[in-house]
């Protein structure tokens, strides 16, 4: 139990959070999720990092923890159980800091620019001061932070910042054991320019839209066939 009163995340059930509070904002039109679309959301390959590959076993019993703790409300929806988020009530922060805490959950440790640039469909930060007052605020919380800035990586000019709700982060107090590229030069290919990068960012985050439009969709149609079928 921390000294918030509320117990840590374990990194699935930060996945499952993040997933939801993602898609409320991405998908509105199906949401809230069923299981097998969270499922889906949960072990997308892009805009996650690290991948994951969750069993249905598993993010049920994310749920089951979450769901009495009010941060993942159950609902029905048809013949599925449907699951929403609600952490900007539990941990008392606006829509802003849950959608920079969401992303951060989602794709791991990021500079306040990346910040912005990925937190776009959430909530559209106006500049990276912005997000950066954000990440201060959440960052003194008290009795304990919601996030943490890491050591500056060598050969950088910017520290990134991550989550703290799974428990303080090993590199806080120094530098990364292995060397993380910025998502601009992972995503972008040897001497593409920046607006390419941008350009496949678009892509990336269209086709999350789609992957989760087919995972609501094939989870109703098996809920359908499973109906007709006693």
């Amino acid at each position: 139990m921390s000294a918030t009163g509320w117990t840590l995340l374990t990194p699935t059930q930060a996945r499952v959070l993040g997933v939801l509070v993602e898609k409320r904002h991405t998908v509105p039109d199906t949401y809230p999720m069923s299981l097998l679309a969270l499922i889906s959301g949960c072990n997308q390959r892009t805009s996650r990092d690290p991948v994951m590959d969750l069993s249905e076993a598993q993010v049920q019993e994310a749920i089951d923890v979450l769901r009495p703790r009010s941060l993942v409300i159950e609902s029905s929806g048809g013949r599925v159980m449907r699951y929403s988020e609600n952490a900007g009530r539990v941990l008392g922060l606006p829509r802003e800091s849950v959608a920079l805490l969401a992303v951060l959950m989602l794709r791991g440790p990021q500079t306040a620019a990346e910040l912005r640039a990925h937190c776009e469909r959430l909530h559209r930060f106006s500049d990276v001061s912005s997000v950066e007052g954000y990440l201060e605020e959440l960052a003194s919380a008290a009795p304990e932070p919601f996030v943490v800035r890491l050591a500056v990586q060598p050969g950088s000019r910017e520290s990134r910042w991550a989550h703290a709700l799974c428990g303080r982060p090993a590199a806080e107090s120094g530098a990364p054991s292995s060397a993380r590229e910025p998502d601009h030069e992972r995503i972008a290919p040897h001497g593409a320019s920046v607006d390419g990068a941008a350009l496949q960012e678009a892509l990336l985050l269209r086709l999350e839209a789609l992957e989760g439009r087919v995972a609501a969709l094939e989870s109703e149609l098996r809920q359908s066939r499973s109906g007709d079928n006693p």
